[in-house]
């Protein structure tokens, strides 16, 4: 099916720069009050990466939709900038993307959909003040789906859900709310109701407006709305035939008798979510989910420090770095930290403090991001994110901060579960050095080295397709070919102080230190762990640094 290119709605607009403005409270409530912050998160395959495109598709801030639809595609998702991406079609890491929709500022961050990659996923959640998530209608709830799910609930996330391929066949849109509710334990609100799925899809009735939105299979086209005074209007027979019609009064009469009510404030809290119907690929349902979308997500939130509760529009600015990422300019090497703006003013060339150094320095060139492609921005508002140069100096929940001394929570690490020892091919040895801590320094991988035998690292990773990327982009972003040598351990433990004595180990326990010199221990089993802990009463074990 073709992609149509979509004219953008008359008071939308994109611009790489940010309006300048004056320092007043006053303006920066204004600004933060246009500010809508959130990820798009769903398992793979449900179509995140094509409602991400589409999105900037109605915003005007592409012109054609790209998403991969095959190995002949000349195209490639905005969002998936790096050459592994591209090649696999897949989302690997989280990606920021700034545009203006319907008259709001709107920060973007598209999230991985492979379990693999969860941890990047998670950290990019805690810089956001709501979440999307998309459902295939004819899978409902998978896996990842109910993993991620759970993230964005300890964060109290507001969630609004889009079902998404009803072009396709699909389940009963009463079943996929039910299951909803009774798997995710919060309660779906449909906002919008779909006349028929599958080869019967005849467009969605919504239930707010009153209004049918048709749909039709020439290359996704849409009609325009008919509005109908409800479900029970006879001219509607006429405009979808009676079996339609049929379905959707017994859909609408039973959500008015048994359904749920929205209520705004149980949204933002976490205890419901509105669901709309539609098809991302054919552009339907797009435009009045997009609309709910920047009308009901919440602007910038009060964010937890600490010592206190730090307000966004606070005149102090604060903020913290919640992504590191190497390489988006493959000519210049340059390493990037992505800084959630939490409170006040970012102004180029200020002066910051690093909280966890306790040194100040200038933020010379802050940059906004459309995928791979940057601007310097002079100024940056609540809800913002934007990049900055790292020479070394910022690392994964560093707090900056002017003014007012803040320290927001540090971001923790999931446990490795696979690991590898990563083994030269070549004798690039200045080059595996420095692309194994730029990785490393980019929360990809942990990584320690043996205390007896050959000093070569040993990779720690959530998922096994890890290992696959890091051979992939040590290649293609450094010029060196390495291999992973998958290990038979389990489950990597910090020693917490210097034990006395000597430990009582099993046999297969690999002894390690980290690039601080803390000492590692490697699991291969459950069984060695607890051996480890029962022989030795006094010692302490971390599972995360």
């Amino acid at each position: 099916m073709p992609f149509v290119n979509i004219s953008p709605p008359a008071d939308s607009c994109y611009s790489l720069r940010f309006v300048s403005t004056t320092q007043t409270p006053e303006a920066i409530a204004r600004e933060v009050a246009r500010r809508r912050t959130f990820a798009i998160i769903s398992h793979p395959d449900a179509g995140k990466t094509t409602l991400t495109e589409k999105t900037l598709l109605y915003a005007g801030a592409i012109e054609l939709a790209g998403a991969v639809r095959g190995k002949k595609a000349a195209r490639h998702a905005v969002s998936d900038w790096m050459e592994i991406e591209r090649e696999r079609g897949i989302s690997i890491t989280s990606a920021a993307l700034e545009f203006d929709l319907f008259d709001r500022h709107v920060t973007l961050l598209d999230t991985p959909g492979h379990k693999d990659f969860s941890e990047d996923t998670y950290r990019t959640l805690l810089a956001v003040d709501s979440v999307v998530m998309v459902i295939d209608a004819a899978k409902g709830i998978e896996t990842q789906t109910r993993k991620l799910f759970e993230v964005a609930r300890q964060r109290r996330l507001p969630m609004l859900t889009f079902v998404n391929k009803l072009d396709l066949p699909a389940r009963d849109p009463l079943e996929l709310l039910d299951e909803i509710e009774r798997v995710l334990g919060v309660a779906a609100v449909p906002m919008n109701w779909p006349i028929g799925t599958g080869d019967r899809f005849r467009g969605v009735y919504d239930l707010r407006t009153q209004e049918v939105l048709f749909y039709t299979r020439s290359g996704g086209e849409r009609r325009a709305p008919v509005a109908v005074t409800s479900p029970s209007d006879p001219a509607l027979a006429d405009l979808i035939g009676d079996e339609c019609r049929a379905e959707l009064l017994e859909g609408v009469s039973l959500l008015e008798a048994a359904g749920t009510r929205f209520d705004i404030d149980a949204y933002r809290a976490g205890r419901q979510t509105a669901v709309f119907f539609g098809s991302a690929l054919s552009n339907f349902g797009l435009e009045s989910f997009l609309a709910a979308l920047v009308d009901l997500a919440p602007p910038p939130q009060p964010r937890e420090a600490e010592d206190d509760i730090i307000e966004p529009t606070s005149p102090d600015f604060s903020g913290f770095i919640f992504k590191i990422q190497a390489n988006m300019n493959p000519r210049h090497r340059d390493r990037v930290a992505f800084l959630r703006v939490c409170s006040g003013l970012l102004t180029r060339d200020m002066l910051v403090t690093n909280a966890r150094l306790g040194t100040e320095l200038r933020l010379s060139r802050p940059s906004k991001f459309f995928g791979r492609d940057r601007e310097i921005v002079d100024t940056a508002y609540p809800g913002d994110v934007v990049g900055l140069v790292n020479p070394g100096r910022f690392s994964i929940g560093d707090t900056l901060y002017a003014g007012a001394k803040v320290k927001y929570p540090r971001i923790p690490h999931f446990p490795a579960e696979f690991f590898g020892a990563l083994r030269l091919r070549d004798v690039k040895f200045k080059q595996f050095d420095e692309g194994i801590r730029q990785l490393e320094e980019e929360g990809l991988m942990q990584v320690v080295f043996p205390i007896y035998g050959k000093r070569e690292p040993i990779l720690g990773v959530v998922g096994s397709l890890q290992f696959d990327i890091v051979e992939a982009r040590m290649k293609n972003e450094y010029g060196v070919v390495c291999q992973v040598d998958k290990l038979p351990h389990v489950a990597a433990r910090w020693i917490d102080g210097d034990p006395s004595g000597s430990l009582k180990l099993p046999q297969g326990v690999l002894e390690t230190v980290d690039r601080d010199e803390r000492r590692v221990l490697l699991f291969q089993s459950d069984w060695e762990l607890q051996y480890t802990q029962r022989e030795n009463p006094n010692l302490t074990l971390l599972a995360v640094a």
